[in-house]
């Protein structure tokens, strides 16, 4: 992209410049962050009121949350008339049933609707969908 950085997968990490990630609007930066944070086992990295981000261990991609006191929770599956999902967040894991179970403590909900047999569609607790799915290599 012009304008960008070019990628280096060599140089130090926190002194790369090509970093990009998802934002999401949450009633609460820091509650959603904390759950995600959880979650992926990711740390918060940035903490500031109303913007919080979580970087993981490597690479360069990070998911940060920002408050929107005019948040609308979307509905899942798109009914037609309510705010519809805007994106969501895919998660492979070792062992779905495992990490279904660990996501639901955590404070997620199970979607009422699931449509493939190896994935589970779930619900953060500020109603974004996010997908918890086995490799189909195993």
């Amino acid at each position: 992209m012009e304008g960008r950085t070019p990628s280096d997968p060599s140089a130090d990490r926190h002194g790369r410049r090509d970093y990009w990630g998802v934002v999401l609007d949450a009633r609460d930066a820091h509650e959603l962050a904390r759950f995600y944070s959880d979650l992926l086992g990711w740390p918060i990295a940035k903490d500031q009121p109303g913007d919080v981000a979580l970087l993981p261990p490597d690479g360069v991609a990070y998911l940060a949350f920002q408050t929107n006191h005019r948040y609308v929770r979307p509905v899942w599956p798109d009914d037609g008339d309510s705010q519809q999902m805007m994106v969501h967040l895919d998660v492979e894991v070792d062992d779905l049933d495992v990490a279904v179970a660990s996501a639901l403590e955590l404070g997620a909900q199970l979607a009422a609707s699931q449509p493939q047999a190896d994935v589970r569609v779930m619900l953060d607790p500020d109603g974004h969908p996010f997908c918890l799915y086995r490799s189909s290599e195993d």
